[in-house]
């Protein structure tokens, strides 16, 4: 081939690789529906990918840039996704469309991680999903939790007590400090595994859930791969989970299992409970939860309350894979909403006090140092600042949902068109943007508890907290999320005061690394002991 005719073969396919590429960042414009303007390639994902804004402030950006619109588009890289503002919308495809939108979008293949990929979070919708979720949630009824309480006790106490044999101001990273609570209460519960990560920094279980959790710049480019080429990354098997983890946490539930099995013991934790719900001895029971009243709780659907599933349908595969998202769950989310909460009973001193308060009227009634089940649950002003905290900084910044068949938005207000869209298309719920929006709570910059008081909480739309999902696809352990807050803000405040220092970072300012809700810098506050 003449070296003339080669340039010209290449310029023609690099024009119509730009041509592809820019007629795919007009699919949003082309159905009339509102856009940011994409970037080539990048979409609006550049400023995540080049660290110059945090995730959950461009989609505040995006969220603003749409005024009283119900919907409009952006671009994930190459990939369009249609961002749900309004409230109805977003019911209609969570709960009243759920058979259109059952599943996430998939991040991960079966065969490329399948420790990843089982879990009941990322797996697609379906009847091994719906099999799932009625084996999981009697695990997370009530009465339940109640059994596994001391377990969660335990780890409390081993933090107060490692914090409160200083006299002095104790500095800390309070997302590093809380992790290691949420990692010794979720490996005791889920594992059946005693740690004490205080006592023993480099604790096994704790570095093995860092390493499982961090955000190396080579995780975060197979995250983004996954979402521009799923199948460039299903055929060179890159994981999410390294196999060294994935090991660990696979041969600790099947030694487990097979020495309880043999030996015949009995642990009231969830591995416990996993294993009996597989064996059909323990369904759901709706009147197990009659004591937990907190707005955050969300309701179990009919799906998870009737079985679904014969012994034969669940693997141990399928456990470990449960334990093992449970265990990251806690370890991350649940710790970053308690960092966040703490950090804002830090700079509000007052809040801090009043709780403080009612934590020492119910231990003045309790003769244990830690307050009991039905007590902890019946504390409203606790209810009041931890839903507040979940609000102003839920750690999920956007869910997603994505639809198996097509779906019709119909045209509502002045300028919309009723619009068709296709199989495979990507919702997105923006929760961060919704909590801070003043249409549903006014003044939302605010730490404010008493937007959830008795008096106030009716005023408020349900289903504009969005902390933990709704409809099927809620999160099955979101009770379990609340008590294991509640419990260490329980434990902390009896014993401690927790104060700003010099590091704190005042007004706080989200972290441009990952993709996670997080600190710039970190959370740096003080612990030191009540003057009582």
């Amino acid at each position: 081939m003449q070296p003339i005719l080669i340039i010209i073969v290449l310029c023609s396919v690099v024009y119509y690789l730009y041509w592809k590429l820019k007629e795919n960042n007009t699919y949003w414009s082309k159905k009339n529906v509102g856009q940011y303007k994409p970037q080539l390639f990048l979409g609006n994902s550049a400023p995540i990918l080049f660290q110059k804004m945090s995730m959950c402030d461009l989609m505040n950006m995006l969220y603003e840039q749409f005024p009283n619109k119900r919907y409009f588009g952006m671009y994930q890289f190459l990939s369009p996704r249609l961002v749900l503002k309004d409230l109805d919308l977003i019911k209609r495809i969570a709960v009243k469309d759920f058979d259109i939108f059952p599943e996430h979008r998939t991040i991960v293949s079966e065969e490329a991680d399948p420790l990843f990929a089982r879990n009941i979070l990322f797996m697609k919708g379906g009847e091994k999903w719906q099999r799932l979720r009625s084996l999981l949630s009697p695990v997370f009824t009530s009465s339940k939790l109640k059994s596994m309480y001391p377990l969660m006790i335990r780890c409390a106490q081993q933090f107060v007590d490692h914090y409160e044999q200083n006299d002095n101001t104790t500095e800390v990273e309070i997302k590093e400090t809380i992790s290691r609570y949420t990692n010794d209460v979720i490996a005791s519960i889920a594992f059946g595994v005693e740690c004490n990560s205080f006592a023993n920094p480099n604790d096994t279980f704790y570095l093995m859930g860092k390493k499982a959790m961090s955000m190396s710049f080579l995780k975060i480019i197979t995250l983004l791969m996954y979402s521009i080429s799923p199948f460039l990354i299903k055929l060179v098997k890159l994981k999410i989970v390294p196999q060294d983890v994935s090991n660990f946490f696979r041969s600790i539930v099947i030694d487990t299992i097979k020495f309880r099995e043999e030996n015949g013991v009995v642990r009231p934790d969830m591995l416990h409970l996993l294993n009996e719900a597989r064996k059909g001895r323990i369904k759901y029971d709706e009147q197990e939860n009659h004591s937990d009243s907190s707005f955050a709780i969300v309701e179990e659907s009919e799906i998870g309350k009737k079985q679904k599933f014969k012994y034969s349908d669940i693997s141990d595969d399928d456990l470990i894979a449960q334990a093992f998202v449970f265990f990251l769950a806690g370890f991350d989310t649940s710790s970053t909403g308690l960092s966040f909460c703490i950090y804002e009973l830090a700079l509000n001193p007052d809040i801090q006090e009043k709780l403080r308060n009612e934590i020492d009227q119910v231990l003045s009634s309790n003769t244990n140092d830690f307050v009991s089940y039905d007590d902890l649950l019946g504390m409203k002003y606790l209810d009041m600042v931890v839903t507040e905290s979940l609000r102003k900084w839920p750690p999920l910044v956007f869910v997603d949902r994505r639809a198996v068949k097509p779906f019709v938005i119909e045209s509502e207000l002045s300028g919309e068109e009723t619009i068709h869209f296709p199989k495979g298309t990507t919702c997105i719920i923006p929760t961060y943007s919704i909590h801070r929006d003043p249409k549903y709570y006014p003044n939302p910059e605010k730490f404010d508890p008493e937007r959830f008081s008795e008096e106030n909480k009716h005023s408020l739309t349900p289903s504009s907290f969005l902390t933990f999902g709704m409809g099927p696809k809620n999160c099955v352990g979101s009770r379990f999320a609340l008590l294991e807050i509640k419990l260490l803000l329980f434990a902390l405040l009896s014993k401690l005061e927790v104060v700003p220092v010099s590091k704190t970072l005042i007004p706080m300012v989200t972290s441009k690394k990952g993709i996670f809700l997080g600190a710039e810098g970190g959370l740096w506050l003080g612990l030191k002991k009540r003057n009582t």
